[in-house]
């Protein structure tokens, strides 16, 4: 029987013939934590990438400007699936030939994604490789069915393979406990964030580091999840938070009752609290923390509490 995306990334972490990225240093940004009790929340959303998860870069990324980041990445990607004997033979190195591929098939994609004015278009980077893979199997491109299971769940593991190669991750301090506490406190918890496929993977693997994990459906409220590879637009697009606010009415939770976790002002806290949703700046990582002293206290923008390690939720939810 084919692996679950959760076991073969646990099949590839238990390799030792593999060298990964690493995150860099967790460097926390100069800011004052704001505490005050909030009353009447009953579910808290995250954001991921640089607020649950912190990853180089500060966000998770498509395409790398720095070459280098690229050719190891692809290097390996195509070693791993054996993909160059189906790759046309053109000059240069089979790394360079894919990256032109893959370059192109990414922008046909951001291009053909349809969105309503002002919103902004998401890819599934599954869909992507999928179609590199389909191009190969014109070649005569074949994989172990057994082992990968269908066309789709190859694609999903060459993508999750791809990006462990091109960016580092390790999750934030007190993520895992922080999670649990507030299934404690009776709190619905789900993900709203820009997200692919593997995002829930790269979630569960960087939490079960810092301990043994409770069931999923102790740790989160998945039918309230709101990701962006599935709705088909990404932050900060209006629609997507009011598909977030739908899913919790569903609950008779209203968007009042709602607080989001996030490092982004301008392009996420501001939209949530224009909807009515309460707003945590998580300022924990000066890689992905995008908030100026002048959003911070404009009264339009400026989030409900402000916390610098995800225990602090606790102290404003008690």
């Amino acid at each position: 029987m084919a692996q679950s995306l959760q076991e073969y990334a646990e099949w590839l972490a238990n390799r030792d013939d593999l060298i990964w990225p690493v995150a860099p240093e967790l460097i926390t940004p100069k800011a004052t934590p704001f505490l005050k009790p909030l009353r009447g929340i009953s579910a808290i959303t995250f954001s991921v990438y640089g607020t649950l998860l912190h990853i180089s870069d500060g966000k998770l990324l498509f395409d790398h400007e720095q070459q280098l980041r690229m050719q190891i990445a692809l290097d390996k990607t195509i070693k791993e699936f054996n993909m160059w004997n189906s790759m046309s033979r053109k000059p240069g190195a089979p790394w360079e030939y894919m990256l032109s591929q893959y370059r192109n098939l990414l922008e046909d994609l951001q291009i053909s994604q349809k969105v309503p004015k002002g919103e902004k278009p998401e890819i599934n980077s599954v869909e992507l490789w999928k179609q590199l893979i389909v191009r190969l199997q014109k070649n005569e491109y074949t994989f172990d069915e057994s082992f990968y299971g269908s066309l789709d769940d190859f694609s999903l593991k060459v993508a999750y393979f791809f990006q462990a190669s091109l960016q580092g991750q390790q999750p934030m301090p007190e993520a895992l406990a922080t999670l649990c506490q507030l299934s404690k406190y009776g709190k619905k918890v789900a993900l709203f964030a820009d997200a692919q496929p593997f995002t829930l993977t790269h979630v569960l693997r960087g939490l079960s580091s810092q301990g043994s994990l409770p069931p999923l459906s102790e740790l989160f409220t998945q039918e309230c999840f709101c990701l962006s590879y599935r709705e088909g637009v990404r932050k900060p697009s209006a629609s997507l938070y009011e598909k977030l606010i739908d899913r919790f009415e569903q609950l008779n939770i209203s968007p009042q009752e709602i607080l989001h976790v996030g490092n982004r002002i301008h392009d996420d806290l501001a939209i949530a609290k224009r909807l009515g949703i309460k707003t945590v700046l998580f300022a924990g990582d000066s890689l992905s923390m995008q908030a100026s002293k002048e959003e911070v206290r404009d009264p339009n923008l400026k989030p409900d509490r402000l916390i610098t390690n995800l225990s602090q939720l606790a102290e404003i939810l008690d």
